[in-house]
């Protein structure tokens, strides 16, 4: 009886083991089919595949516009520079080049005509006129030569206090100035009193005296 019950008791036990070891290898396997022990060996939950694609931005704007605009082309002709005056031409009838070519005021006399002109940068502004040079024993010196000193009544200390109005004097102790028209003079340029005032009034210091022979 004991045998029987201890048999019978082993069977159990049998069947027990083998439904167990049935079960687990079971579970063993479906565990290492990719359940729960599958998915921690790998790190976490499975990713799941993105199956939409990265969309393709194509541009499809206008490019801008340059900003850059061309130079304005000028159609306004540029003024003509205006041409320079010519340098006046001096006057044929006076015999003084140097006096001609002279910038500002200048004198000329032409001893042998008894003629005497004032000049303004080349050109004749006064004259032809009347004058009387030195005598033979004073004559007028002949030359280029430039004013020296102005006296509205000058004293000739040499002939008695001579008066000597109007005098211009170009030459030391010779100078245009009123005197006879029929007498000649010590060296100096007689005129007429109209003429030497004219002389007077125009010509400056530093002018330009032209003597010719």
């Amino acid at each position: 009886m004991k045998r029987l019950l201890a048999g019978a008791a082993a069977l159990a036990t049998a069947f027990v083991l083998a439904a167990c070891s049935g079960g687990g290898a079971a579970a063993g396997g479906s565990n290492a089919g990719g359940g729960a022990v599958a998915a921690g060996a790998g790190g976490g939950a499975p990713t799941t595949p993105s199956t939409t694609a990265a969309p393709t931005t194509t541009s499809s704007a206008t490019p801008a516009p340059s900003t850059t605009k061309p130079a304005p082309t000028s159609t306004t002709a540029k003024p003509k520079p205006k041409p320079k005056p010519a340098a006046p031409a001096s006057d044929p009838g006076v015999p003084c080049a140097a006096a001609a070519a002279a910038s500002g005021t200048a004198a000329c006399v032409d001893l042998s005509a008894h003629k005497a002109w004032i000049l303004q940068d080349g050109k004749v502004v006064y004259g032809p006129v009347p004058m009387l040079p030195g005598r033979k024993a004073n004559p007028t010196p002949t030359g280029t030569f430039h004013v020296l000193s102005k006296e509205k009544v000058h004293l000739s200390k040499e002939f008695d206090d001579a008066p000597m109005p109007n005098s211009v004097f170009f030459y030391p102790g010779d100078a245009f100035h009123t005197g006879s028209l029929s007498v000649y003079s010590h060296g100096c340029i007689h005129l007429s009193a109209g003429a030497s005032l004219k002389f007077f009034t125009t010509l400056h210091v530093g002018d330009v005296v032209q003597v010719v022979p």
